[in-house]
């Protein structure tokens, strides 16, 4: 948590960072991603065998340079296969042998899905990069029989139908997926089968009870707007309840584990873009009150976890200027690595109510990674969300940030009505070898910040610093030239620092 004192413009700023004080543990499982049957992010982003370059695919037809870079980022879950894909998508469809396997009209992105990648074969890429799997379940066209056969197929050992039929595809081993959404934007107008919040509730409550019956070791996801809405209110109060029948009598735990929760932002103004991220936060608190308020009215027992919060969708996604239809491929700015550097703030500061994140997507569809036939493209995004998987964790720690406050307009324009917006944007971690990892997100355009910095207790005498900043507002690396990244050098922490305009600035130094 990061606390706020708003100056008169003109009076120094400071921050103040108190590594002992830990606040709460940062769940891994911020940093995950997701992959979407949509553009090119499974065909020709994960998978790419009629490449020419052979040397960039593995045996499975999977991209080794995708590989990499989610090994280089840690990526610990991700979700499959959508997203507004999975309304109509058929698991069934996509396994067994590829030949026999249908071409299926594609409603969410107006394509046509050939499912030559399906259940075993994401399963096998996520092994290959460490990851684990979060899937999503069919909320539209799909059955409850046809999510049990899925969870069956996925999850059980037993000898039974669907179980058998992995191992008659070459899966003796059960994958044991924990992760399982109940259903993806249902309350969305661009849906297909489209609920009230009423008919959802009711849907995913059935859903979940038999689900948990068939594995009580799954979490399971509800699908909610975004923390703010009649939506979030209505889901949450609904169904998070006690069901002693469907939980076996127990005391301590749930049919529903976390509630999910999507927002993209964007603004064509540099600044505005750069901040809109700062909205996520309040919909985070908001969404924490609405989870008390159903466990407090509802009579859920202390001894059930309190469920978090799901992000499993957010970026800076501007529908249009990257349609979705068409692809979705962001050429992203050092506007935008802003804002991502602040949504990635965002989820430290509040990692006491956050169970996941999930960045919307992996590879090619608004995405900090893009391929091309000869190689990768790490946009300008990729270099904050890099620093923030290899350093930020361990806990939040406490800390205070004073400066003047953005005066300007805001996107969403709700934000601005809700709370002061510095032009520092900062959260703090310690790891559990006492390194503290500090990031500041300077959005002013012009001014640089020069300022103490409050509780460096340097070990060996010497900061790290690590930023990344650019020439101007709007400089991309999507050609394939880098303009922004990373530029490493060390600080002997004497005196003042300056953080300099429209930059990010990680300190990390050992206490």
């Amino acid at each position: 948590m990061t606390t706020f004192t708003a100056l008169p413009a003109g009076e120094p700023a400071s921050i103040a960072v108190h590594p002992t004080r830990k606040l709460s543990p940062i769940n891994p499982n911020i940093y995950s991603g997701f992959t979407e049957h949509m553009g090119r992010c499974i065909y020709g982003g994960l998978y790419d065998p009629a490449n020419p370059n052979a040397h960039l695919i593995d045996s499975h037809g999977f991209r080794k340079d995708v590989i990499e870079a989610m090994q280089q980022l840690k990526v610990p879950v991700v979700r499959y296969p959508g997203g507004n894909f999975v309304a109509t998508y058929h698991w069934l469809d996509g396994v067994g042998p590829r030949e026999k396997r249908p071409r299926r009209p594609e409603l969410a992105w107006a394509g046509v899905e050939s499912n030559e990648i399906g259940t075993d074969e994401f399963m096998e890429w996520c092994e290959v990069v460490g990851t684990e799997p979060y899937l999503a379940l069919n909320f539209g066209t799909g059955t409850l029989d046809e999510a049990l056969a899925w969870l069956e197929y996925c999850n059980s050992s037993s000898d039974t139908y669907y179980a058998n039929l992995r191992r008659q595809n070459g899966h003796d081993k059960p994958y044991n997926v924990k992760y399982w959404a109940l259903g993806n934007e249902c309350w969305g107008p661009w849906q297909v089968e489209q609920m009230t919040k009423e008919a959802y509730t009711s849907k995913a409550y059935r859903w979940a009870k038999a689900l948990k019956l068939l594995d009580p070791t799954i979490q399971l996801i509800l699908c909610g707007q975004d923390g703010t809405s009649s939506w979030d209110f209505h889901t949450l109060s609904t169904c998070l309840r006690p069901d002693v029948h469907a939980l076996g009598g127990s005391a301590t735990s749930s049919l529903i584990d976390m509630h999910s929760i999507h927002m993209y932002t964007a603004s064509s103004d540099p600044v505005k873009n750069a901040i809109a991220p700062r909205a996520a936060e309040r919909a985070i608190e908001i969404c924490a009150g609405l989870i008390d308020l159903a466990r407090i009215e509802n009579g859920v027992l202390p001894s059930v976890p309190r469920q978090l919060i799901c992000f499993d969708e957010w970026n800076v996604w501007d529908p249009s200027r990257a349609i979705g239809s068409e692809g979705a491929e962001e050429k992203y700015t050092l506007s935008d690595a802003l804002a991502v550097a602040i949504w990635l703030n965002v989820f430290i500061r509040q990692s006491k109510y956050v169970g996941m994140a999930n960045i919307a997507q992996s590879v090619n569809v608004i995405s900090p990674l893009m391929t091309t036939e000869t190689g990768l493209i790490k946009q300008t995004t990729w270099w904050p969300l890099l620093l923030f998987c290899k350093y930020m964790k361990g806990w939040t720690v406490a800390t205070h940030v004073s400066c003047d406050v953005y005066e300007g307009p805001t996107e969403p324009a709700w934000l601005k009505g809700v709370g002061e917006v510095g032009w520092l944007d900062v959260s703090a971690a310690v790891d559990e070898e006492g390194w503290v990892s500090m990031c500041v997100v300077n959005a002013h355009l012009n001014e640089a910040q020069e300022m103490e910095v409050e509780g460096l207790s340097v070990k060996d005498g010497l900061v790290e610093v690590h930023e990344i900043g650019g020439k101007a507002w709007d400089v991309s690396n999507a050609d394939g030239t880098q303009r922004v990244g990373i530029e490493e050098r060390k600080w002997d922490a004497k005196g003042k620092f300056k953080f300099p305009a429209f930059s990010i600035t990680m300190l990390r130094w050992k206490t």
